[in-house]
């Protein structure tokens, strides 16, 4: 006797292939029942099962609502059976969302960033006297250190007083510039340990090299004795 398989390429396709086929047969039995009360009972108990196969949605909000909501979408919204929620339509899940708005201000330069530049704006707002002195300082030398972020080769401290100058329309200036910190100060120096790893790179190298020394000397020397013919 042979028996005859079903292969999943030859089966209805699934509409909500996380539920199983078996939920979308119960489905497809309930939408054949003809009593609506007994309708309404198989429903519920499908609802109950489609739980507890998919227990992580207890931790979700109204989590009963959506599978009520995930049953009518199995059924193609043809199942009629009295539910505690508003039934949902095609149409519900066809609308596209609202377009979000993204921000489209333009940077003067990008390896200063958006919070540069919000910050000298804000500068601009101080009344003159030693406290926008203290902060244009502090403005200076958090652009030096973004520069050096993307150039860490080269910087030129009076292209920083003329680009501070420039984003804030004149209307912040670094006093003196030997206010700006020098480059040393945001270059990271190598670690003790850094330079420890590299002594011992160097005493291993030179090691090598004098144990190659030694090899070919002695191999030169072996050339030299050989045993000459009798």
């Amino acid at each position: 006797m042979e028996m005859e398989m079903d292969y999943n390429t030859s089966l209805p396709k699934m509409i909500i292939p996380e539920y199983g086929r078996n939920i979308q047969k119960m489905i497809d039995f309930a939408m054949t029942v003809k009593d609506r009360e007994e309708r309404n009972k198989v429903a519920r108990a499908i609802i109950d099962v489609m739980g507890q196969l998919n227990p992580h949605l207890r931790d979700v909000t109204d989590f009963k609502h959506k599978l009520w909501d995930h049953i009518f979408i199995i059924s193609d919204f043809k199942l009629d059976v009295d539910s505690p929620y508003p039934m949902p339509t095609a149409e519900t899940f066809q609308t596209k969302p609202d377009r979000v708005a993204y921000p489209s201000n333009d940077i003067r330069y990008k390896h200063y960033g958006k919070t540069v530049e919000r910050i000298i704006a804000k500068g601009k707002e101080y009344p003159d006297g030693a406290e926008k002195d203290a902060l244009v300082e502090q403005i200076a030398n958090l652009m030096k250190r973004s520069y050096l972020t993307w150039n860490r080769d080269s910087v030129n401290d009076e292209v920083i007083l003329k680009q501070l100058e420039e984003l804030s329309k004149g209307q912040l200036k670094l006093a003196d510039i030997s206010l700006l910190r020098s480059t040393q100060t945001f270059v990271p120096r190598p670690t003790s340990n850094q330079n420890a790893a590299g002594r011992d790179n160097k005493k291993k190298q030179n090691n090598n090299g004098g144990k190659n020394n030694g090899h070919r000397h002695h191999k030169s020397n072996n050339q030299n004795f050989k045993r000459k013919p009798f």
